[in-house]
């Protein structure tokens, strides 16, 4: 009797055993299978405005993912839209309340530029803060593409590039052979994205010559030269004093004779529309706006960066292009 319940004991203590073991096998399968379940995480950085790239392009398909940085996000914004789901894009200046030509890097920044595959800077002395970074850092496996550099625009020179509908779409097929040569493999997705994109910027640049169509050598103004590439585009004649748009836009104060032409324009009678630079604001060009306010001359708004930072490049500039447009038009009802 005591053998049989000796044996009966070993009998239960196998079957523990032996259901220990199944369990433990069951969890083991179902922990991989969870894992096989969850998609990598999506590369990229933490940073003022980045876009990440979706981290696959098909089920069981991994895709290869760039680090782009843009050191703005007007250019982040095109080479977003150009390389798409394969790409992380950081821009690194987009602060709506900041003068961009007074932007400071920092470590982040440094660290950005280092590990990027592609850095897109505007050049001109616009962001010569991203050019020392480049210049503290060796990575031969980086593409860098200076707008200024492109398009032989030297130091000194207007560098709000991003203005001409002609060093834009220059600047944008640059980028498209970038992406192709530092990732041929995606050179089909590339093209796709190069032809939906330049098709979303000819509808702006078809605004721009609707206006110059329509009001053509119209006499305007602007605070700071920001608008001299988009006024040369559209026709208009820009007549404030270059010396006074220049000196604004280099945070300096402007020779004192072209402070009284400008004043003496704005009285006149004779400029329809003051373009008044919201990001490079000093009490100087306040009180400009205000001439020209009790003056009847109708003022808008332009930025340096992307506002609102969440929409296109082409989104951003088509608005800016209609409330000229509507200003323009509104002066030109008003005279009749």
């Amino acid at each position: 009797m005591e053998g049989k319940m000796e044996e009966h004991k070993k009998g239960n203590a196998g079957a523990m055993r032996l259901g220990i073991a199944i369990v433990a096998i069951l969890i083991i399968v179902a922990v991989a299978a969870f894992a096989l379940t969850r998609s990598p995480g999506t590369p990229g950085v933490s940073t003022t405005s980045t876009t990440q790239a979706a981290n696959s392009s098909g089920a069981g398909q991994q895709t290869r993912v760039l680090q782009v940085v843009a050191a703005e996000n007007f250019w982040g914004s095109l080479i977003g839209q150009l390389c798409g789901i394969h790409c992380n894009v950081t821009s690194i200046v987009s602060n709506p309340n900041a003068n961009p030509h007074d932007y400071e890097s920092n470590a982040q920044d440094a660290r950005m530029i280092a590990n990027a595959n592609l850095v897109i800077v505007n050049g001109v002395g616009y962001d010569d803060w991203a050019l020392d970074l480049l210049s503290a850092s060796n990575n031969t496996n980086r593409t860098v593409l200076n707008a200024g550099e492109l398009l032989s625009i030297p130091n000194g020179s207007n560098p709000h590039l991003w203005y001409s509908p002609y060093y834009v779409n220059t600047t944008v097929k640059q980028m498209y052979l970038d992406l192709v040569k530092i990732d041929p493999s995606d050179a089909g997705y590339y093209k796709q994205q190069y032809a939906n994109l330049t098709a979303a910027l000819a509808q702006v640049d078809g605004r721009m010559a609707t206006i110059k169509q329509q009001f053509g050598g119209t006499e305007v103004a602007s605070t700071e030269s920001i608008f001299q590439y988009l006024a040369n585009a559209t026709g208009l004649d820009l007549v404030s004093p270059p010396a006074f748009m220049y000196a604004v836009a280099e945070g300096n104060d402007p020779p004192v004779n072209s402070v009284a032409e400008f004043e003496d324009q704005l009285e006149s009678g004779n400029v329809s529309v003051l373009v008044y630079n919201e990001q490079t604001v000093t009490p100087l060009t306040t009180q400009m706006k205000q001439i020209a306010i009790e003056n009847n001359v109708t003022v808008i708004g332009v930025t340096e960066t992307i506002q609102p930072q969440n929409v296109s490049f082409e989104t951003w500039m088509n608005a800016e292009l209609l409330e000229l447009q509507n200003a323009l038009n509104a002066n030109a009802l008003g005279a009749s």
